[in-house]
């Protein structure tokens, strides 16, 4: 029931919070590791979250485990969804921001996992596993359904803020979706997350 009312019972990653505004935060995100997919959202049935259950399978929440350890990963929080610009082959390995029509989502897999070749190997090659160093973000949060419009908005905001208040932006933005799709909307926990020098 807690998780229908925003209830977050899952581990989330670990960050400092350098600066705080009444609209904002910096905050430094430790290293991570992730198991992503990139794809078109014409290839599953025009579903631009439809990465969310290829992720999902790979750890086990939806039944036995696609890798090869046949191991069950935790499920944490959030799931990161950000533009794919990169060229990919349409046959190559969780939306919300996109790039030429292409989407990537990841789920941030449980710290235990400190380097990629310590996670299990996926058994679906679309499925690649990442590591990510240290990171600055300029984050802020909403609640409600993360729809294009709502993040266009929060983006733009949140951009012109922070070069407001002089910090560089050094990429494109992320989504993070905290909940699952059952939360009711005014309970879900979101974040628009844009990297900063």
């Amino acid at each position: 029931m807690g998780m229908v009312f925003g209830k977050i019972t899952v581990a989330t990653p670990k960050f400092q919070v350098l600066h705080s505004t009444p609209t904002y935060e910096i905050r430094q995100y430790s290293p991570s590791v992730a198991a992503e997919i990139t794809y078109d959202p014409a290839t599953l049935k025009g579903n631009k979250d439809g990465g969310f259950s290829i992720l999902a399978n790979y750890i086990g929440v939806l039944g036995k485990p696609c890798n090869t350890a046949a191991e069950k990963i935790a499920m944490t929080s959030p799931v990161i969804t950000t533009t794919a610009a990169e060229k990919i082959d349409m046959t190559a390995p969780v939306v919300t921001a996109e790039s030429g029509g292409r989407v990537r989502m990841q789920f941030i897999l449980p710290e235990k996992y400190k380097t990629a070749e310590e996670a299990p190997k996926p058994v679906d090659e679309r499925v690649v596993i990442r590591e990510a160093g240290e990171r600055k973000y300029g984050v802020v949060g909403f609640s409600g359904v993360a729809g294009e419009a709502v993040v266009k908005e929060k983006v733009e905001k949140l951009k012109a803020e922070l070069e407001r208040d002089g910090y560089k932006v050094a990429g494109e933005f992320v989504l993070a979706r905290y909940n699952p799709p059952w939360t009711l909307p005014p309970f879900r926990t979101n974040e628009v997350m844009i990297p900063v020098e």
